[in-house]
């Protein structure tokens, strides 16, 4: 699933194409909104919210999507081929003279009243990329259910905006405990700086190309002293390259059976509500599964 900041990148591209300009063309593809015609309408702006997509419209009107696992907006110029999929995937056209925007797959897709959108994203926390940022009270939605797994309380976007499965997996392994750790077992101040980094980190990515997020150059002090003070153990073998030497992008996510940057100890791998979730035995303490 899209992290905040691939999203992010998304809304930019579509309002790079669409904003300002006077819709020529317009398909929605879904049953409820089929004959729904926005041709003639000015797209005013398009906006990231979390990792909802909010296209603005002349009129008072909000074309709502969401990607979930599979979906995407591509923009092509005039005489471009198209691709993205076969044809009976697109569930969305929006063109102009210049541009034509194209929703491949998009599992939500919903025109509404632009004062009604908090209908659609009203429920979300305080977006890391937003202007409406807050990290005491998105500390303090964490906070509310101390029981809860860490990584299920990051992918809550009710509690924070924005962090995908990646940037899960991430947080968790550079906070030195595994995403099944309870919010309220984590060690004292660790949660505040935990919020801080996710910040700092979808900052970092979000000017980066789609689906390149970077975890290990961003960091400018090793991982084991980024959020928790206690060294790294001794395993007796030779210690991997500091990551800034190693070309890899990610600590954990998406490493399973390789070795650890921080240790060496091989990656693991199981689901967390039914999603990939990686962790390292050694350096992260905590429940497993």
């Amino acid at each position: 699933m899209p992290e905040g900041d691939t999203v992010l990148q998304t809304a930019t591209r579509l309002h790079a194409a669409l904003a300002g300009q006077v819709l020529t063309r317009s398909d929605l593809r879904v049953p409820r909104f089929a004959t729904a015609d926005l041709t003639g309408r000015t797209v005013l702006d398009v906006a990231a919210r979390g990792k909802h997509l909010l296209t603005r419209i002349e009129g008072g009107l909000t074309l709502h999507s969401h990607l979930r696992m599979d979906g995407a907006w591509r923009v092509f110029a005039p005489d471009e081929r198209w691709r993205g999929g076969p044809g009976h995937q697109i569930r969305a056209i929006l063109g102009n003279t210049e541009h034509t925007a194209v929703g491949y797959r998009l599992p939500v897709l919903e025109l509404l009243r632009t004062d009604e959108e908090d209908r659609a994203v009203g429920h979300l926390g305080p977006d890391l990329l937003g202007p409406d940022w807050d990290p005491g009270l998105a500390l303090d939605r964490l906070l509310a259910a101390p029981d809860r797994p860490l990584g299920e309380a990051l992918l809550d976007q009710r509690n924070l905006a924005g962090i995908g499965n990646v940037y899960k997996c991430e947080l968790c392994f550079l906070a030195r405990v595994t995403p099944w750790l309870p919010v309220g077992a984590l060690p004292d101040g660790v949660l505040p700086r935990l919020v801080a980094l996710a910040e700092r980190l979808l900052h970092a990515n979000r000017d980066r190309p789609t689906r390149t997020t970077t975890i290990t150059s961003e960091l400018r002090t090793p991982p084991n002293r980024n959020l928790a003070p206690r060294p790294t153990p001794d395993t007796g073998r030779p210690r991997p390259r500091p990551p800034h030497r190693v070309q890899e992008r990610l600590f954990v996510y998406g490493r399973a059976r390789r070795p650890c940057l921080r240790c060496g100890t091989p990656i693991r791998l199981a689901d967390q509500d039914d999603r990939p979730t990686y962790w390292c035995p050694r350096c992260q303490s905590g429940p497993t599964p």
